[in-house]
């Protein structure tokens, strides 16, 4: 099991905020993840800040998100484990498009990691609480 932390690197909050833009462009316009979206944000510049605070204190250590992503996808009712590949994709895609090769690697990493906790969490949601959970 990867225990180790992901790789620091070297990023700006604008390159966040940028990297936040283009990607819900993109997520507006892909045929599957569209219509999830659509149906939770009716403010996108409300939800880009609030995802560009994420990332801010995940990747910048700032303080200023409040929120649980893990509750608000469980939540939401229509994510499913299956959606997690086609978001980070797309991430990655946007990620080697707007940044350093080094900076968008790293960067990956960390999406990866949290995409992964996140799809295990959804996946289990309404599992009884003595199953086994779904470890893939």
């Amino acid at each position: 099991m990867n225990t180790l932390p992901p790789p620091r690197f070297t990023i700006t909050e604008e390159e966040i905020e940028r990297v936040v833009a283009r990607f819900y462009a993109r997520v507006r316009a892909h045929p599957e993840l569209a219509p999830i979206f659509a149906a939770h944000v009716t403010d996108w510049a409300h939800h880009e800040a609030k995802i560009a605070r994420f990332w801010k204190g995940s990747i910048l250590h700032q303080k200023g998100y409040e929120g649980s992503p893990m509750i608000a996808h469980r939540r939401a009712g229509d994510v499913e484990g299956g959606h997690f590949p086609l978001w980070l994709a797309t991430f990655d895609a946007v990620l080697r498009e707007t940044l350093a090769p080094e900076a968008a690697a790293a960067w990956s990493a960390l999406a990866h990691r949290i995409g992964k906790g996140l799809r295990m969490g959804v996946e289990d949601v309404g599992r009884p609480p003595d199953a086994v959970p779904n470890l893939r």
